[in-house]
């Protein structure tokens, strides 16, 4: 055996037992089998030599069908395919999937309602947070639409309304859409083919889902353009309040550990910070209520936050888009850590709104035509300072910021300290007392951290005589860490 081939053996090995899911059903017996029993009967298919010049991948020998669909009463359950007492309309939908992948030339395929023991909370946490990788590196998806009879009736179809089911369309590279009679919908092989992308499936696909054709027909997960991608699973539905996060994590790819019971806003939470360790700020863009439980200031509380976002970001606008320029965010106990170029806000006018809170007009006054109004929180007792925090600027070699000629900000409010001007509380120290320490008086005012304007969200900022995809250059001394 030369070493070229034991190399692709061991790749072979490797991709099964981690990259394909836990368990398959065998199709020439319906039977379940697992990595090992999948391993078994695919490697003997592994090439001992590269054909031309394509390179090796295990995909192209272990392949199966996935199945995706809208789940109903009576689905088959991994007890039941083990003891072989499965029966009534889920099983049969489970066996025209099987029928439709072996006249495909399958010999293994899955389905999420059997081949996961639901028994064993590792398998649960493993399958979830695996199964956009499952779906992707399976051969095709059969897409079952049990309430659709024609293209048109995708529209309606429920199945664009689950949660789940928006990785299922997006994952695989390959899918095939079948109606409620079990008919293929298309003439096609593959729905997802060059030759499908401006078919009226494809366009029928996009209008219901509110996807870019171009991303269902060829979807790169990433934590990229994280406010439009959460917009497609705002109106979106999930029987566990927690799966609108989970289902979440393969579009963004990212990992987060499964934990049912700790609720929707938290799960949806810990999905947001997983997304803000990676730094594209797109992830800011979104309005109205924060989450109530948690110290910082910028997690939303669900997908529909972003679904209602004011501001429209361009494609390509990201600080990615200029090297160098990712974010440094760090959640802490104070909220999140992330360094803006300030620039300060000086308050024009303010009137109570009609909505609750004060109708505000600011102006900046580094740059006086940036003018702007909205709609703030304010405690008549409090006084207050605003500043813009630019969120997509980069840091040139300098650790100098550079600034975009139409730019992206928080409005960003914070309140005077009053707990220091009581009498009694700020001394001086004695010299006597000390050896060396440099003591000073106390500042004339102290504030409370910086925080982001309550129910707003990011705001575009346009500098005069500039272009919007022109830099210019700023102090450093603008640049401060702020706990958001």
């Amino acid at each position: 055996m030369g070493q070229e081939w034991r190399n692709r053996l061991e790749f072979f090995d490797q991709y099964v037992m981690n990259e394909i899911p836990i368990r398959l059903i065998r199709l020439s017996d319906m039977k379940l089998v697992g990595r090992n029993e999948v391993r078994t009967h695919f490697r003997p298919s592994v090439p001992q030599r590269a054909y031309g010049n394509i390179p090796y991948h295990p995909t192209h020998t272990v392949r199966y069908a996935i199945l995706s669909h809208r789940w109903q009463q009576g689905e088959p359950s991994y007890t039941e395919m083990r003891s072989g007492s499965a029966r009534g309309p889920g099983y049969e939908k489970l066996k025209k999937f099987c029928e439709n992948a072996r006249a495909r030339a399958f010999e293994f395929a899955w389905s999420d309602t059997c081949c996961i023991d639901e028994r064993s909370s590792a398998e649960l946490d493993e399958s979830i947070r695996s199964m956009f990788r499952w779906y992707r590196n399976s051969d095709l998806c059969i897409i079952h639409l049990a309430q659709s009879e024609t293209i048109a009736d995708i529209m309606d179809d429920e199945w664009m309304e689950r949660g789940w089911t928006l990785q299922e369309l997006l994952a695989p590279r390959k899918i095939k859409l079948f109606n409620k009679h079990w008919a293929p919908m298309t003439g096609h092989i593959n729905d997802k083919s060059e030759l499908t992308k401006e078919t009226g499936v494809m366009k029928t696909l996009g209008r219901a889902t509110g996807i870019p054709l171009s991303d269902v027909w060829n979807f790169e997960p990433g934590p990229v353009r994280v406010d439009e991608r959460m917009t497609w699973a705002a109106r979106r539905k999930t029987t566990r309040a927690e799966d609108v996060a989970y289902s979440l994590m393969g579009l963004f790819n990212v990992s987060i550990q499964v934990a049912y019971g700790e609720g929707g806003d938290r799960a949806f939470g810990r999905l947001v910070e997983a997304i803000m360790q990676t730094g594209d700020p797109s992830v800011f863009n979104w309005t109205g209520e924060a989450a109530d439980y948690h110290p910082s200031s910028v997690i939303p509380r669900s997908p529909q936050n972003f679904a209602d976002r004011t501001l429209r970001l361009p494609s390509g606008w990201s600080t990615a888009h200029w090297g160098r320029g990712l974010l440094a965010m760090t959640m802490t106990s104070l909220g999140l850590r992330v360094p803006l170029v300030l620039f300060p806000l000086n308050v024009n006018s303010f009137t109570p709104s009609t909505n609750g809170g004060h109708l505000m007009t600011v102006e900046c006054p580094l740059c006086p035509s940036i003018q702007m109004t909205f709609v703030g929180q304010l405690n008549h007792n409090e006084t207050y300072q605003f500043a813009l925090g630019i969120v997509n600027y980069t840091l040139g070699s300098c650790d100098v910021p550079r600034i975009r000629g139409k730019s992206v900000a928080f409005i960003l409010q914070r309140s005077r300290d009053n707990t220091l001007s009581l009498p009694n509380t700020v001394y001086l120290p004695k010299a006597k007392d000390f050896v060396g320490l440099k003591a000073i008086s106390p500042p004339q005012h102290e504030y409370y951290p910086w925080r982001k304007a309550s129910r707003t969200g990011l705001v575009e900022i346009t500098f005069p005589n500039m272009p919007s995809d022109s830099i210019f250059y700023v102090s450093p001394e603008y640049l401060e860490v702020v706990y958001l």
